[in-house]
């Protein structure tokens, strides 16, 4: 009897030492792979709120679609199957115009005006996000979005009738724009669709086309810089509420800072990434003067779209950008 009084106090004991540190595991879907930069940046987020918490939040980073595939990430964070995601935000622009202002082309073209762009949406932004019991975390943008081809383009009639790869609506309307023929494919399959002839040009980043070895199937990059869009990191309202108000400030700390460090690590990739497309052959050349004339003519027409379709809202979003 008195043995069993002891086992039965050490059992409470350990349970009681376990239960003083809770520890909370969050799973994070993320839809690029472990050498991206977004993924990397994320990785040391996790790593950071880790050291913060004492171990007390364990995030566990899925990248390159494994846990939910992109398109799946976002509803997946909203009914708890994942606690905290990040996606490509304009991929959410038909659920609101306001997701897509990052993607409007010739807009903002540069860091500078990324940066302002996204100051002056950020509130809306995560408005929209909270009415979905979502907590807006931070945002990182893609370096600026070239044109790949296999062939030099140097007008926008170069485009006409091409199969381009299209990734979000913007993506879609600028290739309907440009007369050629849209096809919706995502990164993990570029090689794929390119080998098969599914696609023969994309609008995308520096990165992009270094990570997907472009080199093997496509020959020109003309950097455009036609736009910097941002993907963004958000949690599951509820499972943050959850946690304990220390828990609750490592986060947004760690947040705070992977928000800067990925802006910086963008601006590296870019320089970074375009050297490597040239130094595997590709030829990198940037926008002729017909070229850019006729981009940003089909700019302006989805600029004037985008103001409608978003209304007072995206109106107040484009005058605080502009002042």
């Amino acid at each position: 009897m008195h043995h069993l009084t002891k086992t039965a106090l050490l059992a409470m004991a350990v349970g009681f030492s376990g239960s003083a540190f809770a520890q909370t595991k969050w799973e994070m879907p993320v839809p690029y792979g472990d050498t991206n930069f977004h993924t990397r940046n994320i990785v040391q987020f996790a790593d950071d709120v880790k050291a913060a918490t004492n171990g007390g939040l364990e995030i566990t980073v899925h990248s390159g679609g494994s846990l939910f595939k992109h398109p799946d990430i976002k509803n997946a964070v909203r009914q708890g199957l994942a606690q905290i995601g990040e996606i490509l935000g304009s991929r959410l622009s038909n659920e609101d115009p306001v997701y897509e202002v990052d993607s409007i082309p010739f807009v903002a073209t540069s860091y500078d005006d990324a940066r302002k762009l996204y100051a002056a949406s950020k509130e809306t932004l995560a408005a929209k996000l909270q009415e979905q019991g979502l907590q807006l975390l931070f945002s990182v943008p893609w370096p600026p979005q070239g044109i790949y081809t296999k062939k030099e383009i140097s007008s926008v009639d170069d485009l006409k009738g091409l199969k381009m790869r299209a990734y979000n609506a913007a993506t879609e309307r600028l290739a309907q724009l440009a007369g050629a023929l849209p096809t919706q494919v995502e990164v993990p399959d570029l090689p794929t669709a390119f080998a098969t002839g599914r696609v023969e040009a994309m609008i995308t980043s520096p990165s992009t086309g270094a990570n997907s070895q472009v080199w093997d199937f496509l020959s020109h990059y003309s950097d455009a810089q036609a736009w910097l869009p941002r993907n963004i990191v958000f949690v599951n309202q509820a499972a943050f509420d959850a946690l304990p108000e220390d828990q609750r400030n490592a986060v947004i700390e760690a947040a705070a800072a992977a928000e800067t460090r990925g802006w910086e690590a963008s601006v590296k990739e870019t320089d970074e990434k375009t050297q490597v497309l040239k130094d595997n052959g590709i030829a990198v050349s940037a926008p002729s003067e017909e070229l850019k004339k006729g981009l940003t003519e089909i700019g302006a027409q989805m600029a004037a779209e985008w103001a409608e379709k978003a209304g007072d809202e995206g109106k107040a979003i484009l005058d605080a950008y502009n002042n």
